[in-house]
């Protein structure tokens, strides 16, 4: 994904684009380690919205989320995998608009398994999902399912300086 390929400035206070790398940045150095909570926004098959907490962590430049199979956000994305995904960062307010589809590459599942220890969470791959003694009760039992975001649209407001609002578009 890298860079967006557009980009339209949403403030109103006549405060600069904000560029794509602040959110970027800081979603490198604060996931897993800051106390974050994301808030994933999946469809049901009749149409109403479920939102649920997770812990998700930067790692090959796009977001990854678990989730149980049994869980709403995992039945949800199997059927429609649009999602919305919310943070609160350091300085910025976050909205993250795209597809999350489970990921089963073994490569790729000891990578991300790797960063959710370095914060604290023994995460392991057991086959092709990850496990661990313990999680988020919002995760279902394990093991857990393995999600990549891939990002279509994103919204930063900044809440501390330099302020300003702006939308990223990302080509797929």
């Amino acid at each position: 994904m890298s860079e967006p390929t557009s980009t339209r400035n949403l403030d109103q206070y006549g405060h600069a684009e904000l560029p794509w790398s602040r959110a970027r940045d800081v979603l490198v150095a604060d996931t897993p380690t800051a106390d974050l909570t994301f808030f994933v926004a999946t469809v049901r098959p009749d149409g109403r919205p479920h939102t649920a907490g997770v812990g998700a962590v930067w790692v090959d430049d796009a977001l990854h989320f678990v989730g149980g199979p049994g869980t709403r956000r995992s039945r949800n994305l199997a059927v429609n995998p649009a999602c919305s995904i919310s943070v609160r960062l350091r300085g910025l307010d976050l909205v993250l608009e795209g597809e999350a589809h489970r990921v089963t590459d073994p490569e790729v599942l000891e990578r991300v398994a790797e960063v959710y220890r370095t914060g604290g969470w023994p995460a392991t791959v057991e086959g092709d999902a990850l496990t661990a003694p313990f999680t988020a009760p919002s995760a279902g039992p394990p093991p857990w399912h393995l999600y990549r975001l891939t990002l279509r649209t994103a919204f930063g407001v900044a809440s501390a300086e330099p302020h300003g609002a702006t939308r990223w578009d990302f080509a797929h």
